[in-house]
């Protein structure tokens, strides 16, 4: 008993004094000791989002110095960009047909979500996988069949062509330039006429032989190519081929010859006037953001020196200045738009008009391409018939 009326006492004297205290402060100093702050909420850990997994086919080897070095340079330039945002795999020898098909199945079941088939032949194949993969995205370059999941991209490599004639037409000295064509599609019949175009805008008296390998790496096929343009009288080669077997067979017979697709200014450097090369990773930056941003749709992409997807490097010494001068003309004006490769009057090798004076060629096109202009010699496999 004695216990309780002392613990009641204390009880009482406590609120006395806390009475006391609270008579004594502010309205504010009084709100606050009556509302304590509440304790902090623990922030909760942020979740692991995993990578995105990225695959690409090549059609070759990725030290070809070409076309597959090319395209593996701006995988690995990307995914530094997106560093432990992505992680990108990569099979090489993808040939165009239906192994293919049994590649991108299995990047498929691998977990990749964005896949990318590098050559032309690729496509048909992309496109039967996408139609049972819906929750992965494809991107076919160098095509035209698009789904769903499915874009196509490319890059305008007629203007590197055409610088490459410019090059080709000042420094020739028999006017026979030489030609080693990979696969007769639109995409290499529109360089090989670009190139021609472009000798003829410094060299009207040109002539453009070509022969045809019908592979797009064959180094065996492409140096017996090369060698016959040259026993034929070209002085100047260029090619639409993947590896540098056609600028080290012009550099064997002391010829020149342009690189293709990489800098090839290594591989033949007494033969080397330059290097048309394609930067693909503007655009491989471009796909993989719109992944990772959920902004990825469907459609067709065909970038050029405007977007930085193509230039001319590595000019060798032995290229005058004015013409040096020329090609950073040409390169500004297709950067800006105030200079059109394709633009009339234009005729084929037989006389047909195509375009039209001051008339110039919109996508359309040159997307459908199937004949040689003047001065090319020869005619088109399978081209045009009418």
């Amino acid at each position: 008993m004695i216990d309780s009326k002392r613990s009641m006492l204390r009880l009482t004297g406590w609120t006395v004094l806390a009475a006391a205290a609270l008579a004594g402060c502010s309205k504010k100093e009084e709100a606050t000791i009556a509302s304590p702050a509440p304790a902090p909420i623990a922030a909760s850990a942020p979740a692991n989002v995993e990578p995105l997994k990225v695959s690409f086919a090549y059609i070759g080897s990725i030290g070809d110095g070409g076309w597959n070095t090319a395209h593996d340079n701006a995988r690995k330039a990307m995914e530094k960009e997106f560093a432990g945002k992505v992680v990108t795999s990569y099979v090489e020898k993808v040939a165009e047909g239906p192994d293919a098909e049994r590649v991108f199945r299995d990047m498929v079941s691998q977990g990749n979500k964005l896949i990318f088939g590098t050559t032309f032949g690729h496509g048909d194949y992309m496109l039967k996988v996408a139609a049972d993969s819906k929750d992965v995205k494809f991107e076919h370059a160098t095509g035209y069949k698009t789904a769903e999941n499915l874009r196509t991209y490319d890059s305008r490599t007629y203007e590197g062509a055409y610088m490459a004639g410019v090059l080709a037409g000042g420094m020739t000295k028999s006017n026979t330039l030489g030609v080693v064509g990979s696969v007769p599609i639109p995409e290499v019949i529109r360089n090989i006429n670009s190139f021609t175009l472009g000798a003829q805008s410094v060299n009207p008296k040109i002539k453009t032989k070509v022969v045809w390998v019908n592979s797009w790496g064959d180094p065996p096929k492409e140096t017996d190519a090369a060698q016959s343009l040259i026993n034929a009288g070209a002085d100047v080669l260029f090619q639409n081929t993947d590896t540098s077997a056609v600028l080290q067979t012009a550099e064997k017979a002391g010829k020149y010859a342009v690189g293709w697709d990489s800098d090839m200014s290594a591989y033949a450097p007494k033969a080397h006037l330059a290097s048309s090369v394609i930067n693909w990773t503007p655009y491989y930056i471009k796909a993989v953001k719109d992944m990772l941003e959920s902004k990825w749709t469907t459609g067709k992409t065909w970038w050029g020196v405007k977007e930085g997807a193509i230039d001319m490097v590595s000019i060798s010494d032995k290229v005058p200045a004015e013409l040096k001068a020329r090609i950073d003309t040409v390169k500004a004006g297709l950067k800006d738009g105030s200079f059109a490769i394709w633009k009339g009057p234009i005729s084929t090798n037989d006389g047909k008009e195509k375009l039209k004076k001051d008339q110039v060629a919109d996508d359309a096109f040159l997307g459908g391409i199937n004949f040689y202009v003047k001065g090319v010699e020869g005619t088109v496999p399978g081209g045009d018939k009418k």
